[in-house]
């Protein structure tokens, strides 16, 4: 899959600079006006955009794997 390049301009508004996100952005973000995205730094000094929060996710990543480990002993608490 090609990576989409989609250009767009930063913008002042007040006293902080914008970058507008197009429909199409949008769309290849699955988000919507009002949602939250979160922005990495990558190790190649660009940034990425997520609808999801990175640290959230390792999060629930770690946590599947320990329920994973201990599926007896937490169906004998339950």
């Amino acid at each position: 899959m090609e990576a989409a390049m989609i250009e767009t301009k930063i913008r002042k508004v007040g006293n902080s600079a914008v970058m507008t996100l197009t429909t199409e952005m949008l769309t290849l973000l699955d988000a919507k006006e009002g949602d939250t995205l979160y922005v990495v730094r990558t190790d190649d000094g660009g940034l990425k955009v997520m609808v999801e929060d990175p640290t959230l996710k390792a999060a629930l990543a770690a946590a599947e794997i320990v329920m994973d480990e201990n599926r007896d002993l937490l169906q004998a608490l339950a």
